[in-house]
């Protein structure tokens, strides 16, 4: 999780894309926790790879480790060189079982972790596999090719970012390798040309499918994401106990955080609003407004309002950052 995040600018200039919540909970701790769900075994640490995001930022990822459990590990990415470089900076914990996943990622699977290959790849069929890294399959379900974004329909198997590898090292030799030769794409070392050495090596990569894959990538698709988790989420879930709600119409689905204070209001469907929040004299849906912002006076839709934001008096569709304030 180390990269810049720059197609959910503004929200990515105080915090990384994977700290956004969704419905409540950061990105990547419904990850770290849906992982932890279709695990057979327990997780005895997460290690993060991040950029030069702050003492807080760290310190809110180890606590998403430490609620669940579990040690924590921080390793640091300083350059942009890739998938398969970004992964090898956490080199010291690629041992054992081991799960790789990019962080701005969400799935639902109703499957446990098996131990019956090398590694496992997970997948989700798309109807457009030219915009995505995709595998072949032989008749036995083991992985043949790997093919990143083909101009020709080869597969519609498209590899989402999840890798489980039964012996960490195996990995870590092959991203090793790519960069003692120096071999890249792009000026990238990619974690895909890792996987297809292990592969020539003997090694068996299976596939594992998910029912379904969000995308958290920029604006529209996290709250697309956000419509389809409060869906599935239970009604305990949603409504936190201590949320004052005066005069006003929830429709569900939405999430309503800690001490969040709403009045006179019109809220959903389809939102998401963080602990904290006030807001007054207002109708909001479809929209995610995070924590300890004032909302007064507004009509939105289809729109992001970041943490520490005062927001009076507009009608439209926005995209605000962290520590703004507006007004009619």
């Amino acid at each position: 999780m180390a990269g810049m995040g720059k197609r959910m600018r503004p929200h990515t200039l105080t915090v990384p894309k994977p700290l956004i919540p969704i419905a409540g909970k950061p990105i990547v701790q419904r990850l770290v926790e849906a992982l932890a769900k279709i695990s057979s075994e327990p997780i005895e640490e997460i290690a993060y790879v991040i950029g030069d995001f702050g003492k807080e930022v760290e310190e809110s990822l180890c606590s998403i480790a430490s609620d669940m459990g579990v040690k924590s590990r921080i390793y640091y990415q300083s350059q942009p060189l890739g998938t398969a470089h970004a992964v090898l900076c956490a080199a010291p914990s690629l041992s054992g079982k081991v799960i790789v996943a990019f962080a701005d990622t969400l799935f639902r699977a109703d499957f446990k972790l098996e131990n019956n290959c090398d590694g496992l790849i997970w997948v989700h069929k798309v109807d457009n596999p030219s915009s995505f890294g995709v595998v072949k399959l032989n008749k036995n379900g083991t992985i043949t090719d790997f093919i990143e974004k083909p101009k020709t329909k080869v597969s519609d198997l498209a590899i989402i970012g999840i890798y489980y590898f039964k012996d960490g090292k195996n990995l870590k030799k092959e991203l090793q390798y790519l960069i003692d030769k120096n071999i890249v794409v792009n000026g990238e070392y990619q974690l895909t040309d890792a996987l297809q050495n292990m592969k020539n090596k003997g090694l068996k990569l299976k596939t594992s499918k998910v029912d379904e894959w969000f995308d958290c990538g920029n604006k529209e698709a996290t709250l697309q994401t956000t419509k389809r988790i409060l869906e599935l989420s239970s009604k305990k879930e949603l409504i936190m106990p201590d949320a004052k709600i005066v005069n006003s119409v929830i429709i569900p689905p939405c999430f309503v955080g800690y001490n969040a204070h709403i009045e006179n209001s019109v809220i959903g469907p389809n939102v998401s609003i963080g602990m904290h929040t006030k807001i007054k004299n207002s109708i909001i849906r479809d929209s995610i407004v995070q924590r300890y912002s004032d909302i007064q006076d507004i009509s939105i839709h289809n729109s992001i309002v970041g943490n520490h934001t005062e927001f009076h008096g507009k009608s439209s569709e926005v995209n605000i950052g962290d520590y703004t304030s507006l007004y009619r």
